[in-house]
């Protein structure tokens, strides 16, 4: 992908078959737009779907986005939906219901059976497992793993509260477990962890959840309207204000080491060897997305 996946802050997914909503996706300002053909595209409309996707694709790509597809599951309407659309060369493939390794290394598979028919370049293609049971959940490490060509792993908010039998609410605790657990097993594994989506209209609700995400390590977040993207983006990139205090510990610990000591003191905090380097990893991912032009 022409941006990494660790720079990929919104994940948003649109209507298959909404022409309308294809077209004005763009200007959600979103990293990373996903044409959704399972939940969001009735089986009606699949076929009208795929046949979209090689423009969609390539106007994505034209206004700067990631151009993803999320397929359905491929013992349903997946393959169906991985043949037609691969030949839009979509930059990744969402898999939803993944839950045993076992289905990564399918898709990667059929991925590459058809870049080598399709005459695209072998390895082009990444992919994005949906961990939304929790079957899947306890096995994220593992699914993270089963291919190279997984760029980032997202965690689903409505189906792996149904698979609980947990009760949804806009203050999302009955997730707070899946959504450590998740990111957890994603750091381990080595790879980027995409939160679930906010599901509600409530902006204020949005950011809180956005926030909420960030302290808990996460750099993205999946989002179902258009409007969510711009406030996950805002939320997920370094402030000035941000960088600045960065700046200000960096210098204040290494000032600190070169007269000899262990530690420093700042605004009545100790500023040790994690804070540090916290903060340089604050500065290295604004840097890259200075470098890159992202806003």
């Amino acid at each position: 992908m022409k941006r990494p996946a660790r720079l990929c802050r919104s994940w948003l997914f649109v209507e298959g078959a909404n022409e309308t909503a294809l077209q004005a996706s763009p200007s959600s300002g979103a990293d990373v737009l996903i044409q959704e053909l399972e939940d969001f595209t009735a089986p009606a409309l699949r076929p009208h779907a795929r046949s979209l996707a090689p423009d969609v694709y390539a106007a994505w790509r034209a206004k700067g986005a990631i151009a993803g597809v999320r397929v359905n599951p491929l013992d349903q309407d997946g393959m169906d939906d991985l043949t037609a659309v691969m030949k839009g060369a979509p930059d990744i493939v969402a898999l939803p219901k993944v839950a045993e390794p076992q289905h990564v290394v399918e898709l990667d598979e059929a991925i590459t059976r058809l870049e080598r028919e399709y005459q695209l370049a072998e390895g082009s293609t990444r992919i994005l497992p949906n961990i939304e049971l929790a079957r899947g959940l306890v096995q994220t490490g593992d699914i993270a793993r089963a291919s190279p060509r997984v760029a980032a792993c997202l965690m689903a908010s409505e189906d792996m509260a149904a698979d609980l039998g947990a009760e949804r609410a806009p203050d999302g605790l009955e997730l707070e477990y899946c959504r450590q657990r998740f990111l957890v097993e994603c750091v381990a594994a080595g790879t980027v962890a995409v939160d679930c989506p906010y599901t509600w209209q409530d902006a204020a609700g949005l950011e809180r959840d956005t926030r909420w995400a960030r302290r808990l390590g996460y750099n993205a977040k999946s989002a179902v309207s258009l409007e969510h993207a711009s406030v996950i983006n805002r939320v997920l990139t370094p402030s000035s204000g941000e960088i600045a205090e960065a700046r200000r510990i960096v210098k204040t610990f290494e000032d600190a080491r070169s007269q000899g000591q262990g530690r420093a003191e700042l605004d009545g905090s100790l500023v040790e060897v994690p804070t540090y380097t916290t903060a340089r990893r604050l500065l290295a991912r604004a840097a890259e997305f200075k470098d890159r032009k992202v806003s």
